[in-house]
Formats: C-alpha cells, structure tokens, sequence
C-alpha cells in the first residue's frame, strides 16, 4: 500500500480510525487488503518526486 498516503491519512484523521482505508479503496490504491496497480504506481512516483527532499 501507498505507505506515504496511509500516513498522511492517520495524520489527519486519527491512527485508529478506519476511514483512512476506506479512501484509500475509494481512491483505487487498494482493494480491500490488497494494494492495486494503481497504489504501485501511486508509491513508485511518490519516491520518484520525493528523493532527495528528506
């Protein structure tokens, strides 16, 4: 799964709440525990356009 979508998510709407996967479903990054294509990719650009930024 996006591990930088999932954090973001927890930031905002609290660590213990589900509604961060139910987006993440919503959004097609995952599909139910599963992480799609789509999410792959979404993570793959994510460090691409991130890198060397920390």
């Amino acid at each position: 799964m996006p591990k930088f979508l999932e954090e973001k998510l927890k930031r905002e709407y609290g660590s213990s709440s589900k509604i961060p996967y139910k987006i993440m479903n919503r959004l097609g990054a995952m599909r139910g525990n599963k992480e799609t294509a789509k999410g792959r990719a979404m993570a793959k650009k994510h460090r691409r356009d991130t890198r060397g930024r920390r």
